[in-house]
């Protein structure tokens, strides 16, 4: 959420960071409402000294026995408290017309986040690694003879309907052997603190991340009003929801692997075949609680720990800002990590490090104490896929196919399945 104050104060900034942001709304739309508000309280205040000067004087006018004066004064008390009472009222309501559009503006974008109107105007970074010269035409993972035994989308389709699909065998084993790599190396390499978190929160929870108001038709929500993560940046990030913390704690940096749900509401027609995109999924996510000067280091950080799963796992991948356009809603500055898919001959996202500043802890109201002294300051988040695990063993099964339909798996793979490397033509880890 948006500091009123900055609003208020550089009136312009919004404005130009809007208008980057494509969003269609100005300071003037904002600064109207703050007005009436401000100015509801002030006569309420206002409304309030008057009662309390009459109410003075009511006993004064009774004592010296003068009814008429006691009567005007009476009146004028109830009037002023009727009239305190339907400002505050009235007040609130323009309080929460205010914390409805400020909850739904998008983030002010980085004065480093490049200038474009939608994804084709990203801008790469860098790339690692050469995508692999195939000696026949590569095949989409679904494709494989050696994955069709482990990949099934009809009987998934009979259990809960499409976009989800059932792993079992040498596959399944190859997905949790990800999962696993990826947490281990977050955690001992990385600096992260392993977290298991519920994958059920409640409505405060996804105000906090941003997920809430703007985007619950992406979401599942259960009838008893709990809401399914999308990802677990959801549930390790609240971690300081409410929170005052001491200086010395940040950095906070916490790693998660979880299922995560999506509706894909406006998906509709993309991506159907496979399993590239699913309403139930796994991930091992990135958080990260810090002190402002340092979050922006912080981005570059995370996004290198997303890098190196996919060095170590010899997958090639490019690195690309998004530009103004694309940015999502509560980033400051994001970095996208797109691994090669040779049977789509594309990259595709497999990660996404973003910088949220003071966005959602200014929602959640985390909050630090400078060792210095001082008021407490809000603390910056950050959160990153760590990576996508299904969307990793979709690149891991399609840079690894041989002809026969088999799989070479990577070496960092070995250990998590007993020695095991590669999926055979029939779908047997051997």
């Amino acid at each position: 959420m948006l500091d009123i104050r900055m609003i208020r104060e550089t009136p312009e900034v919004f404005d130009a960071a809007m208008k980057k942001r494509n969003a269609d709304v100005s300071s003037g739309d904002v600064l109207a409402i703050d007005a009436r508000r401000r100015a509801k309280i002030a006569e309420a205040e206002a409304a309030k000294a008057d009662q309390n000067a009459a109410s003075k004087q009511v006993g004064a006018a009774k004592a010296t026995g003068d009814d008429a004066e006691f009567e005007r004064l009476r009146a004028l008390v109830a009037e002023k408290k009727e009239a305190v009472a339907r400002l505050n009222d009235e007040a609130k309501a323009c309080d929460a017309e205010l914390s409805e559009l400020l909850m739904g503006l998008p983030n002010l974008p980085h004065d480093d986040v490049p200038e474009g109107a939608d994804e084709e105007e990203n801008v790469e970074l860098h790339n690692w690694g050469t995508p692999r010269s195939f000696a026949f035409t590569p095949r989409e993972h679904y494709e494989l003879a050696g994955v069709k035994p482990g990949m099934d989308f009809e009987t998934a389709a009979k259990l809960a309907g499409a976009r989800f699909v059932l792993l079992s065998g040498g596959v399944a084993r190859i997905h949790r052997a990800l999962a696993q790599f990826m947490l281990d190396t977050h955690t001992e390499q990385n600096g992260f603190t392993e977290t298991w978190t519920p994958v059920l929160v409640n409505e405060a929870m996804m105000y906090g991340t941003g997920q809430l108001p703007k985007f619950g038709e992406d979401s599942y929500q259960t009838r008893e009003g709990m809401w399914l993560i999308p990802t677990s940046e959801v549930s390790l990030t609240n971690i300081v929801h409410g929170e005052t913390l001491e200086e010395s704690y940040l950095p906070r940096r916490y790693t998660a692997h979880s299922q995560c749900f999506r509706s894909e509401a406006g998906s509709a027609g993309r991506d159907t075949a496979g399993m590239l995109r699913q309403h139930q999924f796994e991930k091992v996510e990135m958080v990260a609680i810090t002190h402002p000067d340092e979050s922006r280091a912080e981005l570059d950080r995370m996004t290198q720990c997303a890098e190196g799963i996919l060095e170590t796992l010899g997958l090639p991948y490019r690195t690309v800002a998004l530009c103004t356009g694309d940015l999502g809603f509560g980033a400051r500055r994001t970095h996208d990590i797109e691994v090669w898919l040779p049977g789509q001959g594309k990259y595709r996202e497999i990660s996404s490090c973003s910088v949220c500043g003071d966005f959602q802890a200014r929602r959640m109201n985390a909050r630090f104490k400078p060792a210095g002294g001082g008021k407490p300051e809000f603390v910056h988040t950050l959160n990153g896929s760590g990576l996508a695990v299904g969307r990793c063993l979709i690149a891991v099964l399609e840079n690894g196919q041989q002809e026969d339909g088999s799989v070479l798996l990577p070496e960092a793979l070995h250990p998590y399945l007993r020695g095991k490397t590669q999926l055979s033509a029939d779908g047997v880890l051997t």
